[in-house]
């Protein structure tokens, strides 16, 4: 089999094509015209596929336009070369948050066929008193299932401020939401749906609640049909760490367009700050009895307040959080994560993106080391699979496609530090992993790629009775300890880790979608597309 990345290469990347037989390979253009030969190189085994990969290097055809691949048996494979080949995708990956909205009703004029009515409007009561009724409607639903949650909003939205802090020009164009047109980038329009959700999550002194959902997860119905009871439930640690420092982190982005919202967000910041100061301890979450819905359960709060003192000295031009972030920088034991439950990385993001030099000179060259380190390890693993991935074997759990996003982050921030081609190049190859590099020929992108999966967990998209998925979601990917019951039946054991994958809506622990994973690939496109955008802009 030839495997390629199904919705086209820039024309001055590198292009690693991995291919199933060694042999000669034909490049033919689309008029059926030969323009090159190339023998494949053998790869070796790539243990977390579990066979041997063959590379064809085409990173000298730069020529835009459509060229087949022609295996030794004549067998095919097309490929789009283009200089604006990853636009639409990066359109599509944005678009996707419009359509986790809750609280409100998704019109047709923007939602098209996929529309549907209000859902979730109603007041929640608190769990730990369900007299009292709180009003904490709006946001985003988090995942396959209508649940809303502190910490995995305030992951999604640090991927996409950064993403927006570091390429502005890459979010011009009208994702045709509601908002369009308001003299605000609709990505930050999009993104302050959350926020508004987030601040209601606050409670008068500081602390943040962790989670609004109903007690159990719903059945496989549209959103508006989700009639149960709502609740809010308890304030955890992360949650105020998290909402601590993405208020911070968006009160400095808002302030050049709305300074009443930018003072409402650096009030909430301070307040949540004062909290964790005053709350020291490390206070978990864990679901109550008779509550099934999402966790996000943690066991330190480390990486939140490293963030939250990251964001804090920044924001207050380092009035206040210096001195914690220091200390926290010396007992946290990561530097680099930029997942849910480690948010450590973002920290570095913030300190290494401050370009008055709040956070330190001495904090920049800490995190700059931390994050090149890092960046060495994953591009040899990168260079180790024939894939390209930078996850080893055991690292293909649940969700390993946000890990393959997280670290394509980590790569380019670390050239975009050093200049290594090393660096760039490994990112690009995780972009073509997730779009159809890998052993299954699956792209795993809703509505990109001739092997797109077709079947996200994702409860409108099974009962809304449209035949194809909303374009521009990103699966969980491949789990090597699947575990629900559909996936333990359909991957028989043994199968290699990145081929334990599943394209059925009832496998959650291997194809369900959440914010989370969009918002990586969202940066990665942003950096991609950065190039195209930037030229559009000079030429007017």
């Amino acid at each position: 089999m030839i495997h390629v990345n199904q919705t086209g290469y820039l024309p001055e990347m590198r292009k690693l094509i991995p291919v199933s037989e060694p042999g000669r390979y034909r490049i033919c253009q689309a008029d059926g015209i030969c323009c090159k030969e190339i023998d494949a190189k053998d790869a070796g085994i790539d243990e977390a596929a579990g066979e041997r990969v063959y590379l064809l290097d085409l990173t000298s055809i730069q020529q835009p336009g459509v060229y087949r691949i022609e295996d030794p048996q004549a067998n095919s494979k097309e490929i789009t070369i283009a200089p604006d080949v990853l636009n639409q995708l990066h359109w599509d990956l944005m678009k996707m948050f419009y359509y986790q909205r809750c609280g409100c009703g998704l019109k047709e004029e923007h939602a098209g066929c996929f529309a549907h009515d209000v859902c979730h409007n109603r007041p929640a009561k608190l769990w730990e008193n369900p007299e009292i009724t709180l009003d904490v409607t709006g946001g985003w639903h988090d995942a396959g299932d209508f649940g809303r949650y502190v910490t995995a909003a305030a992951t999604a939205i640090g991927h996409l401020l950064y993403a927006y802090r570091l390429f502005p020009e890459c979010f011009e164009e009208s994702l045709e939401i509601p908002e369009s047109g308001n003299d605000l980038p609709d990505i930050l329009n999009e993104c302050r749906c959350e926020l508004e959700w987030m601040l209601k999550m606050q409670r008068a002194d500081g602390g943040v609640y962790h989670k609004v959902t109903t007690l159990r997860h719903a059945d496989f119905v549209m959103p508006q049909e989700d009639q149960d009871d709502l609740f809010v439930f308890p304030v955890s640690s992360m949650a105020v760490g998290d909402f601590c420092a993405v208020t911070a982190l968006a009160s400095k982005i808002y302030r050049k367009y709305d300074a009443a919202f930018a003072n409402r967000l650096q009030t909430a910041s301070e307040k949540s700050w004062e909290w964790l100061k005053e709350n020291p301890e490390f206070q978990g979450f864990r679901n109550p009895e008779g509550c099934n819905t999402g966790e996000y359960d943690d066991t330190t709060d480390l990486d939140e307040r490293l963030w939250a003192a990251a964001e804090m000295t920044r924001m207050t031009q380092g009035k206040k959080g210096m001195k914690e972030l220091k200390e926290l920088y010396e007992a946290c034991p990561t530097k680099t994560e930029l997942g849910w439950a480690d948010v450590s990385g973002f920290a570095g993001l913030c300190v290494l993106t401050d370009w008055k030099g709040y956070t330190g000179v001495e904090m920049a060259e800490k995190f700059r080391h931390d994050f090149v380190k890092r960046a060495k390890s994953l591009a040899a693993q990168s260079q180790k699979s024939g894939y390209g991935v930078s996850l080893k074997p055991e690292e293909f759990g649940w969700g390993s496609n946000m890990n393959v996003l997280n670290n394509g982050i980590v790569l380019v921030m670390a050239y975009l530090f050093t200049g290594d081609k090393a660096f760039e190049e490994a990112a690009f190859c995780q972009l073509d992993y997730i779009l159809g590099c890998n052993p299954l020929d699956m792209s795993y992108v809703t509505g990109h790629g001739s092997g797109a999966f077709r079947n996200p967990h994702n409860r409108p998209t099974v009962a809304d009775g449209i035949d194809d998925p909303i374009s521009g979601f990103v699966s969980g990917g491949p789990n090597g300890k699947p575990c629900d019951p559909d996936a333990l039946r359909l991957i028989p054991e043994g199968t290699a880790p990145m081929k334990c994958f599943a394209d059925a809506w009832e496998c959650y622990s291997l194809n369900e979608i959440t914010i989370y994973w969009n918002s990586p690939m969202v940066f990665l496109t942003a950096y991609a597309t950065r190039k195209f955008y930037r030229e559009e802009v000079e030429n007017g």
